[in-house]
């Protein structure tokens, strides 16, 4: 009986990041990073938040919205590209109110 190498497909923090961007409705990395580590209370890294956006377009969870290129003065160079995710129609957000009220107040 040999077992599968890897991550398993199930994760928490992807499934609180659907919860998010239900609420949001698209987003850009950096952009949830800092929405999760503030309505879960939770830090994680960024490295993490690109594996499960990355990994969520391989299993049909988030989609590709648009890449953006913009522009600006940043510690590294003139500019940095946006890669905008939002749920796909295979996502099931359970749609916490409890989410959702972190969420506006932290508009």
């Amino acid at each position: 009986m040999s077992k599968k190498l890897g991550r398993k497909p199930k994760s928490d923090i992807r499934d609180e990041m659907v919860e998010l961007l239900y609420f949001m409705k698209e987003a850009y990395g950096y952009e949830l990073y800092k929405k999760y580590c503030k309505v879960y209370d939770k830090k994680i890294s960024m490295r993490s938040v690109y594996y499960h956006l990355n990994k969520g377009v391989e299993l049909g969870i988030f989609n590709l919205k648009e890449i953006r290129d913009v522009k600006g003065d940043f510690s590294w160079g003139s500019g940095v590209k946006q890669v905008i995710f939002q749920l796909s129609s295979n996502a099931q957000p359970k749609i916490s109110k409890d989410v959702m009220n972190k969420i506006n107040a932290l508009k």
